[in-house]
């Protein structure tokens, strides 16, 4: 997958500017399953919180998922007496269904979530969602594991959180420190098209979210926080575990596969009108020599037990050939989607016959070496046709890297892309608008269907994650209200 500078359906990132609007900038969202004793208290806190030291319109919208208790009545008695706050009831639960289908329908550009416990400080609040106002980032997150933050847990909790994340580190290849932290934002540009690419719907959404957004490339903001564990917490640590399992497990081969249409989510470089010329971004030199090395030494090793076993019942030429045509059309494929991040079935016919006239070339060098060394002895040893198939093979795989980055996978960034865009978007910039007038007709329209959110709660014709891509998204550069701050506390707020 490609995140270069070629554009995709996201505009350059852009400071949101604050004008007179009615609509909110921030919209809090609070997850609650059997929360009938701690909501009141957590949005009282945080509305008062919000309201001193915020200095945009806000809004908090509780998400209830299927709770069995008083928590509906509790979070509509709350919507009736404070204007900023909203209910919204889900009959299914999980808490991945619940931000998905109140961010879906949110018209806020700025889109939050926490924990009803409040276990985070909410001091960490404004510099979480800065970097997406300012336009400098995509999502941010709250880092219980980072250096300076401080934590208050028990050592199972902790040490299920660092495994969690070692596992994610070393089978996922994430970069970001706390994936299950409740207390994220994400610009709602970027979930317009993120979410309909998520599937779970329970506490894995937050890890599967980060991980498409990072491998498309998106920025991901971290911010250190103080965070207190809530010993009556009422998650299910087994199961969860087990779910976030099963999801690592199937994320992963959605991304081996390359079926995820990330290149969705790319952005142009910058937001400068210049930045649109830049024809030569780095595309990471260094990372692809790494991923080259490493696949070049798996197919040598899968090489040389090849050509051992068809040494068995063959010449060495024969044998060769064959270890060498098996071995060189896994290589492609490895370094095809390893190496140079090309996904998807699109061009892989070209790129592995492309791939055979490289092995074509690896070929003759070796059997050329082969030769060399049967005219220079009559019965050379097994060992010694290993040395000299090894030097051969070096060599060729100068050549075939050289080779593949400047032919089978060059940089495609001026071609169209062969993915489609899921929705048509128009921002109100003069710096967008002439980069789209620019890329004009270079993308078509397709369809996404996703009728689970026909029936929103809110009353936002503009946005619905995931319908068809010829209706017209509302602008994310929207006209923002400021609220000056104040120091009252609501009499209600025991604090």
């Amino acid at each position: 997958m490609r995140t270069d500078s070629s554009p995709g359906t996201l505009p350059a990132r852009e400071h949101l500017p604050a004008a007179a609007a009615g609509t909110p900038v921030l919209d809090v969202v609070i997850p609650v399953y059997n929360e009938e004793k701690d909501l009141q208290p957590c949005v009282l806190r945080l509305h008062e919180h919000l309201k001193r030291t915020f200095p945009y319109a806000f809004r908090i919208t509780v998400a209830d998922n299927a709770s069995t208790d008083t928590t509906p009545m509790v979070a509509a008695r709350l919507a009736a007496e404070i204007p900023e706050v909203r209910s919204f009831r889900l009959e299914q639960k999980g808490r991945g269904r619940a931000l998905r289908t109140v961010w879906s329908a949110s018209d806020a550009p700025i889109l939050a979530y926490m924990d009803v416990d409040l276990s985070t400080d909410l001091n960490a609040l404004l510099p979480l969602v800065a970097p997406l106002i300012s336009g400098h980032s995509d999502l941010a997150i709250g880092s219980r594991l980072a250096r300076s933050s401080r934590v208050v847990r028990g050592a199972k909790r902790e040490f299920i959180s660092r495994t969690y994340n070692l596992i994610l580190r070393g089978s996922l290849q994430a970069r970001f420190s706390d994936a299950q932290c409740g207390f994220k934002a994400i610009r709602r540009d970027v979930a317009q098209i993120l979410l309909p690419l998520i599937e779970d719907t329970g506490w894995f959404f937050d890890t599967e979210m980060l991980v498409l957004a990072e491998r498309a490339g998106l920025r991901i903001h971290e911010v250190p926080v103080d965070w207190v564990d809530d010993p009556d917490s009422t998650v299910h640590i087994v199961k969860t575990a087990t779910d976030d399992l099963k999801g690592v497990l199937r994320v992963g081969k959605a991304l081996a596969s390359g079926s995820l249409p990330l290149d969705r989510l790319t952005r142009p470089f910058g937001d400068d009108p210049r930045d649109r010329d830049i024809k030569d971004v780095p595309k990471g030199l260094a990372r692809q020599l790494v991923g080259f090395c490493v696949v070049g030494g798996m197919s040598t090793l899968f090489y040389l037990l090849l050509y051992s076993a068809f040494r068995g019942f063959a010449g060495s030429q024969i044998a060769n050939a064959l270890a060498l045509l098996v071995s060189a059309v896994a290589n492609t494929a490895a370094n095809r989607r390893l190496t140079f991040g090309v996904t998807g079935r699109g061009g892989a016919v070209r790129h592995q016959a492309q791939g055979l006239v490289v092995f074509g070339i690896g070929l003759a060098l070796t059997s050329g070496s082969l030769a060399a060394l049967n005219a220079a002895t009559s019965d050379p040893g097994h060992s010694t046709e290993l040395a000299v198939l090894i030097a051969a093979n070096l060599a060729a795989t100068v050549l075939r890297f050289l080779l593949f980055r400047a032919w089978v996978f060059p940089d495609q960034r001026d071609e169209p892309t062969a993915s489609t865009v899921v929705a048509s978007h128009t921002p109100s910039s003069p710096t967008y608008q002439a980069y789209q007038a620019h890329n004009s007709g270079q993308y078509t329209s397709t369809s996404y269907n996703n009728s689970q959110y026909a029936n929103s709660p809110y009353p936002n014709d503009q946005f619905r994650a995931g319908e068809v891509a010829d209706r017209t998204w509302g602008d994310p550069t929207m006209r923002l209200q400021p609220v000056r701050p104040h120091d009252s506390q609501d009499p209600r707020n025991p604090r």
